[in-house]
This record gives C-alpha cells, sequence and structure tokens, in this order.
C-alpha cells in the first residue's frame, strides 16, 4: 500500500538510516523473503 512505502521512505530519509547504502529493500508484505 502506499502506506507502507511511505513507512519505508520515511526511515531511509531518518538519520536510523546514515549507514545504509546500495540496498533493493522489497515492500510487498512479506511475499519476497
Amino acid at each position: 500500500t502506499v502506506e507502507d512505502i511511505a513507512k519505508v521512505v520515511y526511515f531511509l530519509i531518518s538519520d536510523a538510516a546514515n549507514y545504509i547504502t546500495g540496498q533493493v529493500i522489497n515492500v510487498d508484505g512479506g511475499m519476497v523473503m
């Protein structure tokens, strides 16, 4: 959903994601593990 993607985007722009680079993040409700 749009809300799920917004939560990931919010996390990625926060200071908590400082060390995350070059990652593929699947936002699919757990369909891909």
